[in-house]
């Protein structure tokens, strides 16, 4: 398989990781749309959130309590921080695996898209 994020959580492609745990990767993004923009992506290759299952729940869980820890981290989560995920071309899913986008520092608009 030759996914990018698999090759970031492996540790053979360089990132700046803030934050690593047995399942979970968070780095900076290199294409920041917020002054902090970080990914948070499963060790394990799930495509996006159309191939999550019951089994996934504690991967879950783990992925969002990165995101409140990183968020305060951060130091973004009193002003308030936005957390996406894109499924498939038509919502701007470009690396086919499951990543959230933590994204702060910022006021941020609505609608996103």
């Amino acid at each position: 398989m030759d996914c990018l994020f698999c090759s970031i959580a492996a540790g053979d492609v360089d990132a700046d990781v803030v934050h690593r745990t047995e399942n979970v990767v968070a780095f900076r993004d290199v294409n920041p749309q917020a002054p902090t923009h970080l990914l948070i992506i499963p060790v394990e290759h799930v495509e996006s959130a159309r191939a999550l299952r019951e089994q996934h729940a504690d991967l879950l869980v783990e992925m969002l309590s990165a995101a409140q820890h990183l968020a305060q981290t951060e130091e973004i989560d009193e002003g308030g921080w936005r957390l996406v995920t894109n499924v498939g071309a038509d919502a701007g899913q470009t690396v086919h695996h499951l990543h959230l986008h933590l994204l702060g520092g910022r006021a941020m608009a609505w609608p996103p898209g």
